[in-house]
């Protein structure tokens, strides 16, 4: 289903949604008609909605699920309407979303309540008569469960919610059992972890807060800064708790800065910086001193690095607007340290970006790696003699990783990579490289280079 002009797409008039179906309505028409990706729009749903924490919940669940189970809709759809898909109403199509995913994939929700919700949502937000055409699509879908579930059997890209292509992709590279495996990981909610800001509190004392708020909160495996949280009274209620005390962020995100091992009152460039988590951490791990520049290309995004670094409390980020592939002369042999964290295609962390999996194509991975080798040869000329660089990607992709550096090292003599520990093992290591299906955490690869003094 392509994404239609932004003029046209929305025909909802969003004041606050009244509800968990609502609220995931809302979103799903935004992401499948404005472009916006589903964590953020959702986000905005829940700051205008005053939902319960349950009905909060149940929009979270209903939108990601709906949205990562794209193309199994769109075929089961396709089974029950005598039209094309692009001819449906954008929001009678994400209504119909909602419902076939009710009931396809959430056994707890009464078939009765999957339909009878969905039609009050087309009376509410369609014009007159849609009510009825919801209403017959979604009987049929109980009528021929059976069937459509047997002919979605048939086709592994349909039962593992994923493109053809990239499942194809995945079974080359890893294998057809590691391939379902990855599948199944992106298809499962996305844990909770936070990292904590040693700046105003400390691991221990905040694992306390935490349970004394209703958290149920273990430390991470992965890195000393961080924290996974099974239950808690929901991420806002945290935020308006402990302000200053933490940030959202994935395990394996973590663990750049706390192998570029920044040092107090050094210079750190974080080339590829927003939304600040990375640069935050570093700063942090300086204990606020000397300075981190954290960069990127638009003011708005320079805006919300600048907006967590106050957030936390943290005095020594200093944001500049720049374009990673465009060299910075007076930049040259400035830097003790840089970061790359680099854009990629993103394909370690579809777990967490659930539309991703459905807007990018095989093609479409050819445009990162030019990119990529432009920030790291830059990034490269910053750093002094004797200075460390670390490259990170939430990618999988061997031509964005591993293969990245090889040709970056076959170029540059005066660059080695330089062994670190491997943060579950302590075994010295040149690159890591996390994989989900393996490791439990989102997809990452990181390696650490140092310059000839």
């Amino acid at each position: 289903m392509p994404v239609r002009d932004q003029s046209t797409a929305i025909s909802l008039q969003l004041k606050s949604a009244a509800n968990g179906r609502e609220a995931a309505l809302h979103a799903l028409v935004r992401v499948w008609f404005d472009g916006a990706y589903t964590a953020i729009a959702l986000n905005r749903v829940l700051r205008q909605a005053k939902l319960e924490e349950q009905d909060r919940r149940f929009a979270t669940e209903l939108a990601n699920g709906a949205v990562k189970a794209k193309g199994t809709l769109d075929f089961l759809l396709a089974q029950l309407v005598d039209r094309p898909l692009a001819k449906l109403e954008p929001v009678v199509y994400c209504i119909l979303h909602l419902g076939l995913y009710q009931v396809f994939y959430m056994e707890r929700i009464p078939v009765s309540a999957a339909c009878n919700e969905s039609v009050n949502l087309a009376k509410k937000f369609s014009h007159k008569g849609t009510d009825k055409f919801v209403n017959g699509v979604l009987r049929s879908s109980l009528r021929q469960k059976e069937r459509l579930l047997a002919l979605a059997q048939q086709d592994d890209a349909l039962v593992y919610c994923h493109p053809r292509w990239l499942l194809a992709r995945w079974q080359k590279q890893f294998g057809k059992e590691a391939a379902g495996d990855l599948c199944r990981w992106d298809n499962e909610p996305a844990a909770l972890s936070l990292r904590i800001n040693t700046v105003v509190t400390t691991r221990d004392a905040f694992l306390q807060d935490l349970r004394e708020a209703g958290c149920d909160a273990e430390v991470s495996l992965w890195c000393p800064d961080g924290v996974r949280i099974t239950k808690s009274p929901g991420l806002s209620k945290l935020l308006r708790m402990f302000p200053h005390s933490f940030y959202v962020q994935d395990e394996s995100s973590m663990l750049p800065a706390y192998v570029l091992q920044p040092e107090p009152g050094e210079r750190i460039l974080d080339l590829c910086s927003a939304p600040g988590g990375k640069a935050t951490h570093i700063a942090s791990l300086m204990d606020n001193s000397g300075q981190v520049t954290a960069c990127d290309i638009y003011p708005h995004k320079l805006r919300l690095i600048a907006e967590n670094a106050e957030r936390l409390q943290l005095e020594n980020i200093k944001t500049e607007q720049q374009d990673g592939t465009v060299l910075r002369e007076e930049w040259k042999e400035a830097f003790d340290r840089a970061l790359v964290d680099a854009p990629c295609s993103g394909l370690g962390v579809l777990r967490r970006r659930a539309e991703a999996r459905w807007t990018k194509t095989e093609k479409g991975l050819k445009e990162f790696p030019p990119l990529q080798r432009k920030l790291l040869e830059n990034a490269a000329a910053y750093v002094k003699a004797g200075g460390t660089l670390v490259y990170s990607t939430c990618t999988l992709e061997e031509n964005e990783n591993r293969k990245q550096i090889a040709d970056f090292l076959a170029k540059h003599r005066e660059w080695k990579q330089s062994l670190f520990p491997h943060p579950r093992t302590g075994e010295r290591i040149k690159e890591l490289q996390l994989l989900p299906q393996r490791d439990g955490v989102d997809g990452f690869y990181l390696t650490v280079l140092r310059k000839d003094s």
